[in-house]
């Protein structure tokens, strides 16, 4: 089998011409790639036919916060299969201001080894008398 996918690690964008076979218990065996014109692109068609990963970007809620919401990040990439859950527990998340930026904020998510931090500076609300 043949698919053909668009690299998105540098910004050449290489087109990946990918030739696999997929086994009958679904695991995806890649026999060549083509396309590529940097040893990333070769990596990231690899990774993407066996176990493709990607790195989210949300937000949380601040309580008391100059600010209603924190932007987050995963500091890593997880299982794209995981995302849902990972954005579930991050949905689950309240935090109380002030929230400084390299804040854990969901120290191993689901015990992926990948924390979720806070990625700007949330203050507290400043109360005028």
């Amino acid at each position: 089998m043949t698919k053909d996918i668009t690299c998105i690690v540098c910004p050449n964008g290489c087109t990946l011409h990918i030739d696999y076979e997929q086994s009958a218990d679904h695991k995806i065996q890649v026999k060549a790639v083509t396309g590529y014109t940097c040893k990333r692109g070769l990596e990231y068609a690899n990774q993407e036919m066996t176990d493709p990963k990607r790195t989210i970007a949300s937000s949380v809620l601040v309580e008391g916060g100059e600010a209603p919401l924190v932007s987050v990040r995963t500091n890593g990439p997880i299982p794209k299969a995981k995302i849902f859950a990972v954005m579930a527990e991050i949905q689950k998340t309240t935090l109380q201001a002030p929230v400084k930026a390299g804040t854990v904020v969901l120290a191993d998510v689901l015990g992926l080894g990948v924390d979720v931090i806070a990625t700007k500076t949330v203050d507290g609300k400043i109360l005028h008398k």
